[in-house]
């Protein structure tokens, strides 16, 4: 292996690791770590022999310090060359005394003798208070520091910047390493995009743009080969985007539970191949096994996409996650179906990656331009910010020296064995044809160089090629780059999208029905020729085409919109996505096509996903507060014999009544006549909920007359927030009545699993729970029911608090609100929970959980 040799520091090596020299090759044996009192840095070349890594691997040596010192972030440039991130001011001692210090900086590493070992290093820019993020732009970079967002430039070419110059004050504004923007990917859509951000930015017609866009991650970000955007959360390992940024968020009057932050996968479960005593809450039991190595992720970060055709095909469009705590790197196996992603872990039992060196903490990966994994290692004892470390964690730091021997640091690459050297052509060296062709090479890295080195430099002159390229490249992912270099160029043009919209590749035809909004905004011949192709589109539309369709829609006119959105629903309405979709497109329209809908014969007959839109479509047009419409709604309901259409209408209009806010929207003249009615079968306090929302002279709405009149005001607002997302999340096994349904789950109305004990309730949703379970004194279990109910921990805090404080409060449930601290506490004290509940063995962790209360004095 290639290992820096020259400047070494003195290593002291612990006794646990005199017996690495041999593991390598023989997996199955485990050092003894009963000795290791203390946790102490190894050299390079002692660190080597501690990696276990999948069959057919091997990893090599890249830099250490002193070159490169608390490492967080890499990324490679036009040239090959890697700049690095060094955030040297992260907790250096328990108390974090450092991280106002400007010593943070960003260095630029170069391999000048090609043997993959870097050679020389550059400081870029220095001084600087907590680097945490770079994405690289024409001769400099943004950086992310000091709580801020910077655009740098070396205007002499030298690899260290002339000028710095404030972009954007309020990035990384929460100053909290662990919980603030970071992690910059320039997108195939030429904006760049953070972690736990809700800001993306553009350079355009000679200005930094800056624009909201969804929420996504904590730490680390990262885009697959269709460009869709990967993160993930400390306790969640891998969640991503199924639609493009800014589509489903659109409508104000709707709020999607599905399509962005998609969890890939419930699977939470980490194979440690040594202790890890030194996590946050090790001291809660289930958190670590009986060895003490963790069960389950805590700090996964920085997920990378593998793209490159280095490795074997079959780790083709894997998805690699970091967790630092566990000392491991995880393979994902990402499939797709429909629109739809999954991910599963090939190995079980087994990473990737991991080490038996404590100090291994990949904190980010990415792949190079040799189609290598990079990973950088922090190789740092304290990972957890002082924000947020626990008198347990802070303990064990000092017992086991953690919080010594700081300002180191390594990175690594990941290759198959015997790998012969591949040639790495310099793409910044290259001639504009050049660049032109390396659109359509089969490694994504090159691509993505490529298309923004052709995007920076506005040549004009490339856009005759690049038409000709989109329409007949032969390779698909070349004729996706190409449409994305012309937007970038600005020189998007209606032959070109005409041709892309007929092309046989799925993902060009997204794409161009994306790119053809923005002309249609503005031309409406263009506009009228788009909407007849996609008339004709959408009736046969593969299911992934027919979801772009559902959120170009949105461009057209009205009743053709209503005509193609209505058909997307008949064929596709039972996935929650393309209810959102659909509902993205119709902002201040929604009542209309509620009575569209309403005029189509196909809408006589009921169906589970048809009364979940029309509530849909009925909240929405409440949270529009236009007077008409919710007068109108009381017109649409007004019907004989009332059917299951107005029966839905009336239900979404007694739950949003239940927001304070709602209250009292529209000042009638006199009482509608539709309350004067007798054949009404919704119970009489529904009733009243939904005359609240109206007053006349005579009636004056009150809140004390909605559901769950004992929850305070933010109770009131979980409570209607929480009907949208149960009916995403949970209708279809419990029925939009909380009857439940049959052979899939049990009733939620008059449980006492729904009314009792909150904790245990979050625990269900959180872990999920196995039959047989009583409900009412009746059993349920298989195949009455579905045998497990899974898990739904991929879900926030937030949501979970919503379903459950709504599900406590209706159908004749009364109990108190369930907030998002609830269910954040529950999920950190069950850490380690990787299987589902079964009800005699909840029942008795709530009984544990009881008995270990201390009493009153």
């Amino acid at each position: 292996m290639r290992l820096v040799h020259d400047n070494k520091p003195m290593y002291r090596v612990a006794f646990a690791f005199i017996c690495f020299i041999g593991l390598v090759a023989c997996r199955q044996e485990l050092p003894d770590f009963s000795k290791e009192l203390v946790s102490v840095p190894l050299s390079p070349e002692d660190q080597l022999r501690t990696f276990q890594l999948e069959k057919g691997f091997e990893i090599e040596l890249v830099a250490s310090e002193p070159m490169v010192q608390d490492p967080i972030l890499i990324t490679f440039d036009g040239h090959n060359r890697l700049w690095v991130v060094e955030m040297r001011g992260y907790m250096s001692n328990l108390e974090g005394t450092e991280e106002k210090s400007p010593i943070g900086r960003i260095s630029v590493l170069e391999d000048l003798d090609g043997d993959g070992l870097m050679d020389k290093s550059t400081i870029y820019l220095d001084s600087l208070v907590m680097p945490r993020a770079i994405g690289l732009f024409k001769n400099g970079a943004l950086i992310a520091e000091n709580n801020a967002l910077w655009i740098s430039y070396d205007s002499d070419g030298d690899l260290k910047a002339d000028s710095k110059e404030l972009l954007d004050s309020t990035y990384a504004a929460n100053g909290v390493p662990e919980h603030s923007d970071n992690g910059f990917v320039r997108n195939v859509d030429n904006w760049y995009y953070s972690a736990k951000s809700r800001l993306r930015y553009r350079f355009q017609n000679g200005t930094w743009l800056r624009d909201s866009t969804e929420f996504r991650g904590q730490w680390g970000i990262s885009q697959d080969d269709q460009g869709r955007l990967i993160y993930n959360y400390n306790w969640s390992q891998l969640h991503g985007d199924l639609v493009p940024a800014n589509f489903l968020y659109r409508n104000a009057n709707h709020k999607p539970n599905s399509g962005i932050d998609h969890g890939l996968t419930i699977d939470r479960r980490i194979y440690p191949i040594r202790p890890n005593l030194a996590v946050n809450r090790g001291y809660i039991p289930g958190t670590l096994d009986s060895a003490g190595r963790l069960l389950e992720f805590t700090s996964a970060c920085s997920p990378v996409v593998y793209r490159s055709t280095l490795f074997p095909e079959e780790y083709r469009g894997n998805i690699f996650v970091m967790e630092n705590a566990g000392n491991l790197v995880k393979r994902n196996v990402v499939t797709q179906k429909g629109w739809l992603l999954e991910a599963h872990d090939p190995n079980p039992g087994e990473e990737f990656l991991s080490s038996y060196d404590e100090r291994f903490r990949p904190v980010h990966g990415t792949v190079g331009p040799d189609g290598a994994l990079y990973i950088v290692d922090m190789y740092h004892g304290i990972v957890q910010h002082g924000s947020y470390m626990t008198p347990y964690l802070k303990e064990q730091t000092q017992s086991r020296q953690l919080d010594q021997y700081v300002h180191m640091g390594r990175i690594w690459r990941v290759v198959p064995k015997r790998t012969k050297t591949r040639e790495i052509p310099k793409l910044a060296e290259m001639s504009p044809n050049q660049l032109l062709e390396m659109l359509s090479h089969p490694d994504g890295w090159q691509r993505d160089m490529a298309q923004r080195l052709l995007v920076e430099s506005g040549d004009q002159n490339l856009v005759p090629r690049l038409r000709e390229l989109a329409t007949n490249g032969s390779a698909a992912l070349g004729r996706f780059h190409a449409l994305w270099t012309l937007e970038g160029l600005g020189a998007i043009d209606e032959a070109t999208l005409r041709s892309s919209l007929n092309d046989n590749d799925p993902l060009v035809v997204q794409t161009a029905l994306r790119l053809s909004e923005a002309i249609a905004s503005n031309n409406p011949e263009w506009k009228s020729e788009l909407g007849g192709t996609m008339k004709k589109m959408f009736p046969a539309a593969a299911d992934v085409v027919a979801l772009q369709l559902a959120l170009t829609a949105g461009v057209l006119d009205f009743d053709l919109k209503s005509e193609i959105l209505a058909g997307l629903f008949d064929r596709f309405g039972h996935q929650p996505l393309m209810q959102d979709a659909i509902l993205s497109s119709l902002e201040g329209q929604e009542f209309s096509f509620l009575a569209y809908l309403f005029s189509q014969e196909s809408w006589m007959e009921s169906l589970p996903h048809k009364e979940i839109f029309v509530e849909m479509l009925t909240t929405a047009t409440i949270k529009n507060r236009n007077p008409l419409e919710i007068k109108g709604l009381l017109a649409l309901a007004d019907k004989s014999p009332i059917t299951w259409r107005e029966m839905s209408m009336l239900q979404a209009m007694a739950v949003q009544a239940g927001d304070p806010n709602n209250l009292a929207l529209v000042e009638l003249p006199q009482r509608p006549d539709f309350f004067k009615r007798k054949d009404i079968e919704l119970e009489p306090e529904k009733i009243e909920m939904v005359k609240s929302l109206y007053e006349w002279p005579g009636y004056k709405a009150t809140p004390n007359i909605t559901s769950g009149q004992h929850l305070d005001e933010n109770g009131r607002k979980l409570f209607a927030q929480g009907r949208q997302k149960y009916l995403t999340a949970c209708a279809g096994c419990h029925g939009s009545n909380g009857k439940g349904v049959a052979r899939m789950g049990p009733p939620l109305a008059a449980s006492e699993w729904v009314v009792g004990d909150e904790k245990r309730l979050a625990l269900i949703i959180l872990h999920g729970i196995e039959g047989p379970i009583e409900v009412a004194g009746k059993k349920y279990d298989a195949p009455e029911i579905l045998p497990v109910m899974p898990a739904h921990s991929t879900m926030d805090d937030a949501s979970i608090a919503a379903i459950l404080t709504y599900i406590r409060n209706e159908w004749g449930n009364q109990a108190g609100a369930i907030t998002g601290r609830v269910v954040s506490s529950t999920r950190h004290t069950s850490q380690g929970r990787v299987y589902p509940w079964s009800a005699a063995e909840l029942n008795k962790h709530i009984e544990s959980l009881s008995e270990s209360k201390p009493s009153n004095p």
